[in-house]
């Protein structure tokens, strides 16, 4: 049996987020596989510019690449206008529109799905309420996203295999798709951080910040309580939080990898405020054997292991994120072990279950279709 052609399609390429790191790493696993997209901004994401990239016709959309919000009615006809006829594997990594690409009826169409589209799902009420347009779109919004909504469930139909990076995704698959799945964790790359012996002195947290990941709430705990806090990261509420902020919080910005895994290794420990589909940071901290301090919803729920990679907080309250920092006892925490645990979460470890899945998933559709 001859190799199989293999294609990627991933939403677009506008932010340099954890669907980008997955995508990177397929492009690894399969370099002769070209990448669909709806657009691309090189300048953005640099790192993908020279690699096998094929965009829709948004590409050429006036302000496609700072007003893309503009063009959401044309996405899910851009992402059915890509030809993926040549090829005998398509597997889309998405949280919205890849997953809706059309292929040959004897193509197998494996899904990395993030999560299933936010806006359209778990997350409709929110999105429109902080959407800032004009009233009469926003009125208009409901509507247009209930149309959407039938469009993205007739696309989720479209997928032969998914494949979740959560527990938590994998349900809410089955929940708004009706659909099984198998999980694979996302990759991390554990290689580049390390653990220190020198003294930790503060608490860490970061990200991209933007108010659903509820800073916030570490902010208040540590203006309580006094505790020395650094804070990584840029962000569209990066001005208000910096006004919240006493003199015991530290904001580094934007920093390089070499620099953000310093600051993982000699923090005490690493907080994680929000709910997210997977985490990546919480394993970038484990990776540096240092404890994570978790809101108990979402994918921390899977990775951190209470006395073993850290511990959970259950309210989103300020008040107890207190309560766990002031209580917080790093003696009990073996970094060895911590790191190990990590290491479940490599890059290695995906690519090794992804492609092994992938083989598998290949072999059973072609003994189906045969028969």
């Amino acid at each position: 049996m001859k190799s199989p052609s293999i294609a990627l399609v991933h939403d677009y390429l506008s932010q340099d987020g954890g669907a980008e790191k997955v995508l990177e790493v397929l492009q690894d696993i399969w370099p002769l596989a070209p990448t669909f997209v709806l657009f691309a901004d090189f300048k953005r994401i640099p790192r993908f510019k020279g690699k096998d990239i094929r965009t829709s016709f948004l590409q050429k959309a006036p302000l496609i690449k700072s007003k893309f919000q503009w063009y959401l009615p044309l996405m899910a006809t851009a992402t059915e206008s890509y030809d993926l006829s040549p090829f005998d594997i398509v597997i889309s990594d998405t949280s919205a529109f890849a997953k809706g690409v059309l292929t040959r009826h004897d193509a197998l169409h494996l899904c990395y799905c993030h999560t299933p589209t936010r806006y359209l799902w778990s997350d409709t009420h929110s999105y429109i309420e902080e959407l800032r347009v004009p009233r009469f779109i926003k009125s208009a919004l409901p509507l247009f996203l209930s149309l959407l909504r039938i469009w993205d469930r007739q696309a989720a139909n479209r997928v032969d295999v998914f494949i979740a990076n959560s527990q938590t995704v994998q349900a809410r698959i089955k929940k708004y798709y009706g659909r099984d799945s198998i999980v694979i964790p996302p990759p991390v790359d554990t290689d580049r951080f390390f653990i220190s012996d020198k003294p930790k002195t503060f608490f860490l947290t970061g990200g991209r910040l933007v108010a659903y990941k509820r800073y916030d709430l570490v902010i208040e705990a540590c203006n309580r309580t006094g505790l020395p806090l650094k804070i990584f990261g840029t962000g569209p509420v990066e001005a208000s939080l910096r006004r919240q902020a006493k003199k015991n919080i530290e904001f580094v910005g934007r920093v390089s990898m070499e620099e953000q895994a310093n600051l993982y290794a000699n923090a005490k420990a690493f907080i994680h405020p929000q709910e997210e589909d997977f985490g990546i940071t919480p394993i970038e901290s484990m990776a540096s054997g240092r404890p994570v301090i978790a809101y108990n919803k979402g994918g921390a729920t899977e990775t951190v292991i209470e006395g073993l990679s850290g511990e959970l907080f259950d309210e989103q309250s300020w008040e107890e994120l207190a309560d766990h920092l002031i209580r917080f006892d790093e003696q009990r925490y073996d970094s060895q072990k911590i790191r190990a645990h990590a290491l479940t979460y490599s890059k290695e470890m995906f690519e090794k279950r992804l492609q092994e899945y992938v083989k598998q998933s290949w072999k059973e559709f072609c003994k189906n279709y045969d028969t």
